[in-house]
């Protein structure tokens, strides 16, 4: 699987071990910055990582700010994109069953290290299970086309 990764500078401190951590899993992952921890702001580095995605079917993205709410808010105004604010392996897995989200979002100052490798464990061997979601999903994709075409 590929991977970006974005982070403002309330996220940047687990960028380096998330990035570790997926390529230990036999991922390629992308570092779309920032360089430092200095000040930035999170909707820049959201829109960077989904915009990403959106680019290159068949990949995805982890967003990391300080509660991982901000930037995956950000993410999902881009058209297409399904950024999930997830806590646990729980969230995690039911974002990619149930939502087919292609970004992962979460908070460094919300959940450990730990927590964050159960939660990517969990994205990365969870699939779409479609049916009954299917429908669920190409509603929030009517929801985007309605507003595209209104812009």
């Amino acid at each position: 699987m590929k991977f970006y990764i974005a982070t403002d500078h309330a996220g940047f401190h687990y960028k380096a071990q998330v990035i570790d951590y997926v390529r230990s899993k036999g991922h390629e992952i992308i570092d779309l910055g920032p360089e430092t921890a200095d000040r930035v702001d999170y909707p820049d580095y959201g829109r960077k990582c989904a915009e990403a995605v959106k680019a290159d079917p068949g990949s995805f993205g982890i967003v990391i700010c300080g509660t991982g709410i901000g930037i995956s808010i950000a993410a999902n105004k881009v058209p297409g994109i399904r950024a999930a604010t997830c806590h646990d392996a729980y969230t995690a897995r039911m974002a990619r069953a149930h939502n087919n989200a292609q970004i992962l979002g979460f908070g460094e100052r919300v959940v450990g290290m730990g927590v964050v490798q159960s939660m990517i464990d969990a994205f990365i061997e969870t699939s779409f299970e479609g049916g009954r979601h299917e429908r669920r999903v190409e509603k929030i994709d009517a929801i985007d086309a309605f507003y595209k075409k209104e812009a």
